[in-house]
């Protein structure tokens, strides 16, 4: 067991909680959740930011104290992130009495090393980001990078000797390479390193609501020494020694990429002045974007996320953000993905598996957990063990590695494995044919894998997994990832319950909701419609996108096939959907394929069309397949490692 501390920004509370303020939270505590799991200490830590220019300015516009305005703003933070069921050890706010002492002795720290000094400031100032700009960094009266107005200051400041520490920095950098993440955003803050350091304006005069500067009041601090600080103020320093050693330096600071420089250069650079250890991680994570562009309230695509929590189940939520976006990268927000992603991944795949699993547990053995004597011997229940194990190597490893998405999809991805040998090595006929022991080994191994896929699965998408866990009657030592260093893990005796539906299937949006974030009044982006071309304007087969996405494709392993007496150009076909059994299908392609042509290919399938009798047949789905000139049909098909039931998009 070891340590973990967990930040993320403190955010500035000049406005309401969005997206971007979700998801960075929800990382940092799918972060902690895992480390838990794996019995380390963890410190997860998160608040807001509430001092400076911007927030007394705002609270003037508005005739109230600044103490009120901040105090109003915080508290939706608290909401969301309660509704979020996030599991923060800490809520910090720069107001609070501890950090402001925090605060004052570490600038006093800074003072006797005589990095602090008093002189004369002129410079671009921007309120909105609580920063000075050089000149290089300003067009048209505006801040290149963030697009907000600077206006020039002049007056008479503290500074910090940020350049005694260019040096110093560079060599940290290249010694500790992964300080700095993910590499593109350390070769950036490298190579502003390298173009000179100048001292840093820490004090302000010009307004009052701050932390006074120690033994000269009229001087408030800025913005970035205050906020800064609250990583340490959290874990006891100059005040709780056994607390600070034990989680200080911290793990890793979550940020957005807006902020990397405060934390990479001026913080580090703090620290050093004031002979305290560096955080062994900075990583600074992608923006939520819509049509490529950052969200934000003036380009009417804000997404508040409020409404976005009310709208969705938090684990369909929680997965979404963690699965679509490589943490690092950008990524594009759309309520289709959210869709698509619940309904393929989570619905169809892990739901699925979970509900046929334990629905033929209770049908073919009365619902109890059977006791599998010996060691495997199938070539499949091998590979499931094999892979499961794998699994839990490789979520771990993408873990560490701050690969979120990866460890999502090796988990989903096991869900699929699972699936697709329930499919292979069949129940339903083993109970059919009286097979006890066999079937019974073969619901054992498949409620197993779900144990795997479930714990793994827990720190992502908690409350599902929850029920899952609960269902196979498991105590908490049997939720842990060291009760899956081995195969075997689950207990023979327990009583299953069947969760309920653990994942609803949700409708595709209709194109205006999909598109209400990309223009301010939340109408149809119209410059795509004047796009399209007179003949596609023209054209009478155009569907909408969102009719498209009503049809359910799924990959269809073909289990078995014969011809239909007294019809020459149909086969009837046995196929794997990824369901508990397989679905009759109809299908005029005798002419070309003989039946045991068509055994074990995996194909495409509609599977939400209403069933249809052929030849006194019920014909429940459709095979896709493209007809040749001369009349004969081919088959699209899917590799081996696609699991039947994955969803076709």
């Amino acid at each position: 067991m070891s340590n973990f501390y967990v930040t993320t920004p403190i955010y500035y509370v000049n406005g309401a909680p969005h997206i971007g303020h979700a998801y960075t939270t929800i990382i940092a505590d799918a972060m902690a959740r895992y480390h838990r799991l794996r019995g380390d200490e963890v410190y997860f830590l998160t608040g807001t930011d509430e001092h400076g220019l911007k927030i007394q300015r705002a609270a003037e516009a508005r005739g109230i104290s600044p103490q009120e305005m901040v105090d109003e703003n915080s508290a939706k933070f608290r909401e969301l992130f309660e509704r979020l069921e996030l599991t923060h050890d800490r809520f910090i706010r720069t107001t609070d009495a501890d950090h402001k002492k925090v605060v004052e002795i570490m600038v006093q720290r800074l003072k006797e090393a005589g990095d602090i000094y008093l002189g004369e400031y002129e410079g671009w100032y921007s309120a909105s980001d609580e920063a000075y700009y050089d000149e290089s960094e300003i067009e048209d009266g505006k801040a290149i990078a963030s697009g907000s107005e600077v206006e020039w200051v002049e007056e008479k400041s503290y500074f910090f000797k940020l350049s005694k520490y260019e040096e110093p920095l560079l060599k940290y950098y290249d010694e500790h390479p992964d300080f700095i993440a993910p590499k593109a955003r350390r070769n950036e803050v490298r190579s502003f390193v390298e173009g000179g350091l100048r001292d840093l304006s820490i004090s302000r005069t010009t307004f009052s609501w701050g932390i006074p500067m120690p033994d000269d009041p009229e001087h408030v601090l800025y913005v970035w020494v205050d906020a800064l600080t609250n990583y340490i103020t959290a874990v006891g320093a100059f005040e709780d020694e056994e607390r600070f050693q034990k989680f200080w330096p911290a793990d890793i600071h979550l940020i957005g990429k807006d902020i990397l420089r405060f934390h990479a250069v001026y913080w580090p650079a703090f620290l050093m002045s004031a002979e305290l250890p560096l955080p062994k991680q900075v990583y600074a994570h992608g923006w939520w974007t819509v049509e490529g562009e950052k969200m934000s309230k003036s380009k009417g695509n804000f997404v508040d996320a409020f409404e976005l929590a009310q709208e969705y189940d938090l684990d369909v939520l929680r997965y979404f953000m963690m699965r679509e976006m490589p943490l690092g990268n950008d990524g594009n927000f759309s309520k289709a993905r959210i869709v698509e992603r619940n309904n393929a991944e989570l619905a169809d795949n892990l739901g699925n598996l979970v509900n046929r699993a334990l629905s033929m547990t209770k049908k073919f053995i009365g619902g109890v957990v059977p006791a599998v004597a010996g060691d495997l011997s199938e070539e499949a229940d091998i590979a499931l063990r094999n892979r499961s194990i794998e699994t839990r190597q490789a979520v771990d490893a993408a873990m560490d590695n701050r690969e979120i998405h990866r460890a999502l999809e090796q988990i989903l991805a096991l869900s699929g494995e699972t699936n697709n040998y329930i499919q292979t090595v069949q129940p339903w006929a083993l109970n059919k044919e009286g097979k006890q022991d066999r079937l019974e080994e073969t619901l054992y191994n498949s409620l197993e894998a779900i144990r795997f896929v479930a714990v793994l699965l827990s720190p992502f998408v908690p409350d599902a997994t929850k029920a899952i866990l609960d269902g196979l009657g498991l105590d908490d030592e049997h939720r842990t990832l060291a009760s899956l260093e081995k195969w075997g893990g689950l207990p023979a005796g327990a009583t299953l319950t069947r969760p309920d539906v653990l994942f609803t299937k949700l409708d595709p949006p209709s194109e205006e909701e999909d598109e209400e974030v990309d223009s301010k009044d939340g109408a149809k982006d119209k410059k795509k419609d004047d796009k399209m071309s007179k003949e596609d304007k023209s054209a009478t087969n155009l569907i909408a996108f969102d009719q498209f996405l009503k049809v359910e494709m799924k990959v269809a392993r073909i289990v078995d096939a014969e011809n239909v007496e007294g019809a020459d150009k149909l086969l009837k076909v046995q196929v794997d959907v990824g369901e508990e059994s397989p679905r009759t299908v109809v299908a005029g392609i005798a002419k070309t394929f003989a039946p045991d042509d068509l055994i074990g290919r995996r194909v495409a399938a509609v599977t939400n069309l209403e069933p249809a009798k052929l030849f006194g047949i019920e014909s429940q789905a459709m095979l896709l397949a493209a007809k040749r000139d001369d009349g004969t049909f081919a088959l699209p098909s899917f590799p081996e490692d696609v699991p039947p039931g994955t969803s076709i998009s």
